[in-house]
């Protein structure tokens, strides 16, 4: 069951998107595991949100939209429902330069860490694979 404020979260990793050129799914980085939304969290804490678009030099006329795409992105998709702003807020503050609350730390946030996860198990065996079996029924 979907609620406005998941509608909200799914804007927000949307826009996340679109700022980035980047699909939140399969997303990876060379230098972390984090997700799309990880990886925009740790930028905008370090104020390096810039860096999260791919080709900033083309933007460069608009740098504040950009960063307050950014920022908008992140406050839609925080851990807490209640955190989330409205899509009423959201249009508006997309179209107005009001002063943004800061962002908290998004739902989903995670750090894909294959290697210590294998490793922590304590075995060497290679992980299971899941199969699947289809079975197609033929009329006489």
């Amino acid at each position: 069951m979907f609620s406005v404020k998941s509608d909200v979260f799914s804007f927000g990793v949307l826009l996340l998107e679109i700022v980035s050129g980047k699909r939140n799914r399969g997303f990876s980085h060379r230098d972390h595991h984090h997700n799309l939304l990880g990886h925009a969290w740790m930028l905008y804490k370090e104020g390096r949100s810039l860096e999260f678009v791919g080709d900033y030099l083309g933007v460069s006329g608009y740098l504040s939209e950009v960063l307050r795409s950014i920022h908008v992105g992140l406050l839609c998709v925080q851990q807490c429902p209640e955190d989330r702003p409205s899509m009423s807020w959201v249009v508006f503050m997309l179209g107005n330069e009001v002063v943004l609350p800061q962002a908290k730390q998004p739902g989903f946030f995670t750090e894909r860490d294959l290697f210590i996860a294998e490793s922590s198990s304590g075995t060497n065996a290679p992980g299971s694979i899941n199969q699947m079996t289809m079975t197609l029924m033929e009329a006489r």
